[in-house]
């Protein structure tokens, strides 16, 4: 994790929020690089979900809703973590974490020398972040930044069935910011304040063999789509929560977890939401063709987009004697090619790479370099996860080729100036 931390430090993909200044704990930048990645993670899902089906639209609600909002989805009283304190130096643990307790207990019993001293009763925490709306204080009305954006897809469902005429079975999309009072955030952005979700609420007729068929559906789908960007299989797993850790909306979920080196970690959920969502907001769907209305039943894929672009860089990452190399799929990559003039000295090379570079840049993130030597341009561009770049050398200005170099075997070869661009697209479609 140091090495990922540093590297995304230094070439640009995640900065502390607010570094100049200290830095604010739960909160992260993303730079140059990483708003590059971490776009193409949304691009691609989007893609995957609303485009290339005909049963899914998408909305893109806002952060702050009318308070009721979260009172009717059981937020106000049930979003909540359970909490102990230290009480020698008076940090705050999730209880369900024994883990991170364990070890704070070891290092204060290994500071001290004496016994622990017991934790505190545990409390509950509601994880909602308030907001205050008005100009003149002590008038301001309280309200709330959402703690997901699931909300935003149930309080719109009538809009969208009466402004669509979608029929179910149909799922509504969305991608945005959420926050939460977060106690202990940590292991880099894995655990943040606020974060980006990428959901789909996919609303099914109202019966248990119908949710369990999407239940189960929507599992494969989401678990294929993250292999085909080529995360590895064998640290990819299910696992299904037990009854006293479902949320207090879910009939049934399961989360596909990554092996991070902090361990087996959570970054999407799958659950059967039941009718809990659209009834407590007293929201019903009536078949236009039989006349039968129903409340129905919500299938919910939940992704973290903050947590998918940590591990894909994790599982990306590769380091041998000679270089550290992401191995980014080709679609995910913040750069898909960087042209190289072979002698930043040499106007005409220079100029022949500029063009390149231009021409290229019109379809897809291109960029240029011609600093250094072309040795070390190489490997700076492996570790940002560039999968292809291109010299422009002497023999281009004769015959109008290009050596393009790939990433990951870092093989050569020559090809034509005007192949350039349809070899990239085929190698990134």
């Amino acid at each position: 994790m140091d090495k990922i931390v540093a590297l995304c430090k230094r070439r640009g993909f995640i900065y502390p929020g607010s570094e100049i200044y200290g830095g604010i704990t739960g909160f992260w930048d993303y730079g140059p690089l990483g708003v590059e990645l971490k776009n193409n993670i949304k691009k691609e899902w989007w893609k995957s979900m609303v485009y290339q089906r005909d049963d899914v639209v998408g909305v893109d609600a806002a952060i702050i809703m009318n308070p009721e909002v979260w009172k009717a989805s059981g937020h106000v009283d049930a979003f909540t973590d359970q909490l102990v304190e230290c009480t020698v130096c008076h940090r705050r643990f999730r209880v369900d974490n024994e883990k991170e307790m364990a070890a704070h207990k070891a290092e204060e019993i290994k500071k001290t020398g004496a016994h622990f001293p017991p934790w505190t009763e545990p409390r509950q925490f509601n994880l909602l972040v308030k907001a205050y709306l008005g100009v003149l204080e002590g008038k301001q009305s309280e309200v709330y930044l959402r703690g997901e954006i699931t909300q935003g897809a149930f309080v719109n469902f009538k809009n969208v069935v009466d402004s669509t005429r979608i029929k179910i079975p149909f799922g509504i999309a969305q991608i945005g910011k959420a926050f939460r009072n977060e106690i202990t955030p940590g292991n880099f952005t894995f655990r943040s304040r606020e974060f980006e979700q990428m959901e789909l609420e996919f609303f099914v007729e109202a019966h248990e063999k119908e949710a369990e068929r999407w239940f189960t559906k929507w599992k494969a789908e989401r678990m294929r789509w993250y292999v085909s960007l080529g995360m590895d299989e064998k640290k990819l797993r299910f696992r299904k929560h037990g009854d006293t850790e479902l949320a207090h909306y879910a009939k049934a979920a399961e989360d596909i977890e990554y092996e991070a080196p902090f361990g087996w970690s959570e970054f999407e959920g799958v659950h059967n939401r039941g009718d809990w969502d659209l009834s407590r907001h007293k929201l019903n769907y009536k078949d236009e063709e039989t006349g039968k209305e129903f409340t129905p039943w919500v299938i919910e894929t939940s992704g973290g987009v903050d947590r998918s672009t940590l591990f894909f860089l994790i599982d990306s990452y590769f380091e041998d004697e000679k270089r550290v190399v992401l191995k980014l799929h080709p679609k995910l990559a913040p750069y898909k090619v960087a042209v190289f003039p072979l002698l930043a000295n040499k106007p005409e090379l220079v100029e022949k790479a500029k063009k390149i570079y231009k021409d290229l840049s019109k379809h897809f993130v291109t960029v240029f370099d011609g600093r250094g030597n072309i040795g070390k341009r190489y490997f700076a561009q492996d570790e940002i996860g560039t999968p292809f770049c291109i010299t422009v050398d002497f023999e281009t200005l004769e015959n109008d080729t290009v050596t393009i170099r790939i990433r990951d075997t870092m093989k050569q070869k020559r090809i034509k100036i005007d192949e350039i661009l349809s070899y990239v697209q085929k190698k990134i479609s």
